[in-house]
Formats: structure tokens, sequence, C-alpha cells
């Protein structure tokens, strides 16, 4: 498969032209809104190893890749996008020696929220080794987890990446979403309906006169500290539109007030 073609990017596209034909497939084949699995499943297998600079150099020079003989695999979606290297053994007296493998493992972040388990397909030293990898939740971008009895006289070090999600933005532990709302909502105040990432539903109540692009904050809402019982906050960004029709009224009433 051609991951280039799959984005309808050229081989020299730059990171950001990558980030924007997935972000723009991603939402058109999301099997949430309709799309088709499959499809969706290749552009995230695209922009897995596009994404990535080794990733996408070992991909642009097949020759080079996985020098060592050995790899990473994951069934499923992300069969291209788990990558291995031997990058540390010692010798121990009357031992053999002790492999360490590194891999990457892509998670959403609704996996990152919640927590859940991801099943390695992995090529070792000892053959074939399928393992069952546990993903904390609040777990970050690019944090590491060791697993030292997962494969016979080898340690097995994951690293984790969030894949882009096409709703929230993560800073840290805070999320970041944007709302469109009419100026004369911002006006004459009005509330509205929000689902957080939990899916719990929430009303927002907008107070009369606020100022368009006002950050809403709805404390806990957001993603869960690692290794603890609190949560970061969720913030809603308010980008305001005129609509099309506004009564007359409402013009006439404005007019009065700026001659005054």
């Amino acid at each position: 498969m051609d991951h280039y073609a799959t984005l309808g990017v050229a081989k020299n596209a730059t990171p950001d032209e990558i980030k924007k034909a997935y972000r723009k497939l991603a939402s058109q084949h999301h099997p949430d809104k309709g799309g088709d699995k499959t499809k969706f499943q290749e552009v995230q297998e695209a922009y897995s190893v596009l994404s990535d600079e080794n990733k996408r150099k070992a991909y642009d020079s097949p020759s080079q890749q996985f020098h060592e003989g050995f790899g990473f695999g994951m069934n499923g979606v992300n069969i291209n996008d788990i990558f291995g290297d031997i990058f540390r053994h010692h010798q121990n007296a009357g031992r053999h020696q002790k492999q360490v493998y590194r891999t990457r493992v892509d998670i959403s972040l609704m996996d990152a929220y919640n927590g859940t388990n991801k099943i390695l397909d992995l090529n070792t030293m000892n053959g074939k080794k399928i393992v069952d990898v546990k993903v904390p939740k609040g777990v970050n971008q690019g944090d590491q987890m060791r697993f030292d009895n997962v494969i016979d006289n080898g340690t097995l070090i994951t690293e984790f990446n969030i894949m882009p999600d096409l709703r929230f933005e993560r800073r840290n532990n805070d999320l970041y979403c944007n709302h469109s709302i009419s100026v004369l909502d911002l006006i004459a105040g009005s509330e509205f309906p929000f689902k957080t990432i939990s899916g719990l539903e929430l009303k927002v109540i907008i107070k009369e006169k606020t100022q368009p692009y006002v950050s809403m904050r709805l404390p806990g809402r957001g993603m869960p500290i690692y290794n603890s019982n609190q949560y970061g906050d969720q913030y809603i960004l308010l980008k305001p539109y005129i609509p099309d029709n506004i009564d007359n009224e409402i013009i006439d009433s404005i007019l009065r007030n700026r001659a005054k």
C-alpha cells in the first residue's frame, strides 16, 4: 500500500500537509460518521508512518528498514505503526544475553482517557510472541512503560503515541475545542448542550454581553491525571458568527443606540 497515495499527498509533502490531509480523510471516513472502516484504518496507518520522521525515512528507503533483522508488528490497523530495534544488551556470566526491545504503540485519545489493552504481535529472537500491553489511564504523548516479564529472556519498552482527535485538542491534561455561537446569543445570553469526552451531557450557560472568543472552563472535565484520581479541565472557545437572518427591529435598535 502506498501511504502517500492513501493520504493523497506528494512524496515531498510537508508534515503540515500530511496532517491536514489526514484530518480531512479521517473525518470523511470515520466509522462513527458512517464512513468506511477499512478506508479509515488505511488512513490511520498511513498517517502513523508518514507523521514520524524516522519511520517515514525508513518507509522511503525500505532497504534500511530493520537492518538488525528483528521487527515489531500489531494485529489490525497499526501493523506498520510499531517498529522495533535491539538497542542494548549485556552479558551475564553463565547466562544468555538479555535483549531489550523498544516499540511505539499508537492509541486514540479515548484510549488514553479510559485506559485499554493492546495486543502486540512481536517477532523476537526466540520467535513470534503475542504480548498483551496495558495502556494506563491518563498516559501522555511519548510516555514509556517497561515490561520485564512479557518476553522470554527479554525486556519490552513501549512508547505511546496518541493519534490526533477530530474533536478535542489535548494540552497536558486539559482539553480544548471550539463552539460556534451567534453574536446575538453572546449579546442576549443563551445556553447550549455539550458532551464531554466521558460522554456526559452538560448544559453550558452563556451570560448576556459575553465577549467573543472567550473560553468557557469546565473544571475536572479534561483528561485523567496519570496515577491519581484527579482530572484536567475542558475549555470551550466561543467562536462567533453573524446569523443570515436578523430581524429589522434588532438592526433598528442598534442604529438608534449608535445615534445617541
